[in-house]
């Protein structure tokens, strides 16, 4: 669709058409190509909707892009389409974005899948990997230089290797599976089809004290995360402070998954999501 101000927004969709409308905020680097519980949605009478965000895949850049700009887009998504109930879900990085959706009460739920916490938060930024810890101060000393640094080296297949490094064991089965690989690796690639620009901003807001307050939100947020997770860039305790920011949430860690559990346990994930919609 042409968003007012003439940009291009894109994205993908699954399940049945008049389903229940769920916001797929995808994870570093990705279009909306990988979708997730495909073969939930019909029976769940779920809509599933993977947006492109702005820079990556076929969404336009966004000169200016935050997560305020990221909210305005899926406002303006939200009214065209005629969506009601609208739901969302935020893997990875994109955990930063289901909550701005969150914060600003556009969704009536979200989950959050193997997210990102807020690393700049106190209780947070003791806990993180070194790497991390030296990627948000390089954020907060020089956003701009960060940005562009990013900008000149990062690759998709570059970032491919880095998601199967930081995965576990258990990750990797499936991220390997040559089907699952193809698909994934296929997001990446058009996820950078217009450069890198999109990513190293997507880096910076989210590598920066977010927009949202947490404590504020008050709609459900499920958190689900596998306890097996070794990704540095994921919430560094499974959830847990992120759990004690918000009015309302549940907090899953199954000991059996790792950062996969989006695609391991999806049906749960979509279930658990749609159970805070009244649909009579």
């Amino acid at each position: 669709m042409q968003l007012h101000d003439g940009r291009i927004l894109a994205w993908y969709e699954w399940g049945p058409v008049e389903g229940l409308p769920v916001l797929f905020c995808t994870g570093a680097g990705m279009s909306g190509w990988l979708g997730f519980g495909a073969s939930d949605l019909p029976s769940l009478g779920l809509k599933l909707i993977a947006i492109d965000r702005p820079g990556l895949g076929l969404s336009d850049v966004h000169p200016n892009k935050t997560l305020s700009s990221w909210v305005d887009d899926m406002r303006e998504l939200i009214q065209v389409n005629d969506l009601h109930n609208v739901l969302a879900v935020g893997f990875s990085q994109g955990a930063p974005f289901a909550f701005a959706l969150a914060g600003q009460n556009l969704v009536k739920a979200i989950a959050i899948v193997s997210g990102q916490d807020e690393f700049t938060h106190p209780r947070v930024r003791p806990l993180l990997h070194p790497d991390v810890e030296g990627m948000v101060a390089a954020v907060q000393k020089d956003a701009v230089g960060f940005e562009k640094y990013f900008s000149q080296m990062a690759t998709p297949d570059g970032l491919w290797r880095l998601i199967i490094g930081m995965s576990a064991q258990c990750d990797r089965v499936l991220y390997e599976n040559e089907t699952f690989s193809q698909a994934y690796q296929r997001a990446l690639q058009e996820g950078f089809s217009q450069g890198t620009q999109g990513y190293a901003r997507d880096l910076v807001n989210t590598f920066s004290s977010w927009s949202v307050k947490l404590e504020e939100i008050t709609v459900p947020v499920d958190l689900w995360y596998g306890g097996l997770d070794t990704s540095p860039v994921h919430s560094p305790d499974f959830g847990t402070t992120l759990a004690l920011r918000l009015a309302i949430a549940s907090h899953t860690i199954d000991p059996q998954q790792g950062g996969s559990i989006l695609w391991t346990r999806s049906w749960d994930i979509l279930a658990k999501l749609k159970s805070h919609v009244s649909t009579t």
